[in-house]
């Protein structure tokens, strides 16, 4: 009879383990991000930079390749997985800097920072110089995240 109250504790404290790795990472930058057009990102480790890959797609255009990618050799790509941001330098657990931004609706890659508050994520694309730029607010998701499958 000793054994399920200590089986019950374990289960318990993992369980709580569990939920403070989970609400460490959602105090900074890493995880996943809803964006401003429905779709979730993951924001990860690479290497000793930090970079950005699309994990679920909310597409109302039915798009499910990399159509608008200027390189034509890469319009069949599958923005299921599809790594949007790259080369950010973490400056600290809630700030990522100096890396590239691709906006898969437009074709176009820009200059970029990562800024987490709380449950907000401050993106800052620009061109050349922050101030030539423009912002986005991502928030986390609210429920659990199940990735997409790439096609191809």
């Amino acid at each position: 009879m000793k054994l399920l109250p200590l089986a019950t504790a374990v289960l318990l404290l993992s369980a709580a383990i569990a939920q403070a790795q989970q609400s460490g990472d959602r105090n900074g930058i890493f995880g996943d991000w809803k964006s401003k057009a429905g779709s979730i990102v993951r924001i990860e480790r690479c290497g000793t930079q930090v970079c950005i890959r699309l994990v679920q797609i909310i597409n109302t255009a039915g798009a499910t390749t990399d159509f608008h990618n200027p390189d034509t050799a890469l319009r069949n790509r599958s923005l299921c997985g599809l790594q949007i941001g790259s080369s950010f330098t973490l400056t600290d657990p809630k700030h990522a800097e100096g890396g590239t931004l691709y906006d898969p609706k437009s074709g176009k890659t820009y200059r970029g920072n990562l800024t987490a508050e709380g449950s907000t994520l401050h993106l800052r694309g620009y061109v050349g110089i922050p101030l030539l730029g423009a912002s986005q607010e991502w928030s986390r998701p609210e429920g659990p995240v199940t990735p997409c499958t790439p096609q191809g």
